[in-house]
């Protein structure tokens, strides 16, 4: 490679960086002016000029109205296109959902049915059900498809290698759905999407962060030093697979006494002793039914203690919890905070510890966050 070629490399590079600097820094502070952008970003107002007319011309973002300013020149605010569209697809073991949005995560038409316990008739349905979904974008332009997986997804391979509580295994997702639709796809663990909607659209603002998804298993999106952690083969993260009694009950992945057959939903449908939804688990609990209460106490018990080891071995800074138990949060959270307090060493700090009402939209807000972080992410 000559000199010259290096230098040209070395531009685009810059170009590129600057490009996704300003267009992130339009999604997090929308509407804002160019002269902002400037100040913001630290960039020559000549340099966010040119951008900023690269990004409208790619339909990008658009212009808003001009606002009256007591003198001087009235600036004109930037913001996304909410005409460029994302389809998110949820895959949980009792349902998948398939949803259309914007670049803002702001959802318009859904759709949900029962996952086929068969891959294939699974991705069969999910396409056609995409198909739909397309026709009704109308004039949108869809920047891709984000999948967000109960298992983790090994990139090196493009497969879905370990789902145990949905019963796939050794899963191509991303070919046959790309084939059929034409749009570029993207997969992640449902954890980790969840990770990545905490800080994409809410904002959070922290560089070692857990994200815990308690369904009817456990999952975890770690964040360390502000990147997503992933491991070997895209596995880290598993901690609900961690064996905290070797002679407790079989879970789904073959081993005994992970910490999701004490600490997940399906467990404090165990402790009740009767076949009933966890929802309606939670309901009996709140409802003052003391059976229902044990369950629950009992469940946040053995949630608690996992917790303990993953504040000992990562000590993060925030722990997030996502799913229905946050409906009941008041019942969790008094259990939760204490055992977590419990394994903080003399001198740390104990993490905070929140819960995330998102009415099931977590695991799609961090598939849009796929899609687009490629386009947003200056790194």
């Amino acid at each position: 490679m000559t000199d010259s070629n290096i230098q040209i490399a070395s531009s685009e590079i810059v170009r590129d960086f600057n490009r996704r600097i300003v267009l992130n820094l339009i999604r997090t502070r929308q509407p804002i002016s160019r002269a902002d952008l400037a100040r913001a970003s630290g960039m020559q107002r000549s340099t966010i000029s040119l951008i900023v007319e690269e990004l409208l011309e790619g339909n990008w973002i658009l212009e808003g109205p001009a606002v009256r300013l007591p003198r001087g020149r009235r600036p004109t605010f930037l913001r996304l296109n909410e005409d460029r569209a994302i389809i998110g697809v949820d895959i949980r073991p009792g349902q998948t959902m398939i949803a259309l949005a914007d670049v803002n995560g702001t959802f318009g038409p859904r759709d949900t049915f029962p996952t086929p316990r068969d891959p294939e008739a699974g991705i069969r349905e999910i396409v056609a059900r995409i198909h739909a979904i397309v026709e009704s974008a109308g004039a949108k332009k869809l920047e891709g498809i984000g999948i967000s997986l109960p298992g983790r997804y090994n990139a090196c391979l493009d497969r879905l290698v370990f789902a145990p509580n949905l019963g796939w295994r050794d899963v191509d997702l991303r070919g046959p759905i790309s084939a059929a639709t034409g749009l570029e796809v993207e997969l992640e663990n449902a954890a980790n999407a969840c990770a990545l909607a905490a800080v994409w659209f809410d904002q959070v603002d922290c560089r070692n962060l857990v994200v815990l998804t308690v369904s009817e298993g456990i999952g975890a999106g770690v964040l360390v030093n502000g990147q997503l952690a992933l491991g070997l083969g895209g596995m880290a993260g598993e901690f609900g697979h961690m064996t905290v009694d070797p002679d407790g009950p079989l879970c789904g992945c073959g081993s005994r006494g992970c910490w999701e057959v004490f600490g997940s939903n399906r467990a404090a449908v165990r402790y009740y002793g009767r076949e009933v939804a966890f929802t309606d688990l939670l309901n009996c609990a709140d409802e003052g039914d003391p059976a229902a209460g044990a369950a629950i106490a009992k469940m946040a018990e053995h949630l608690g203690r996992g917790m303990r080891l993953i504040v000992a071995g990562l000590a993060p800074e925030h722990i997030i919890v996502i799913g229905d138990l946050t409906r009941s949060w008041e019942l969790f959270r008094p259990i939760l905070e204490a055992r977590v307090a419990e394994q903080v060493l003399p001198g740390g700090d104990v993490p905070k510890i929140t819960a995330v009402h998102e009415d099931g939209l977590a695991r799609l807000r961090g598939t849009v966050a796929l899609v687009l972080r490629k386009h947003f992410h200056a790194r």
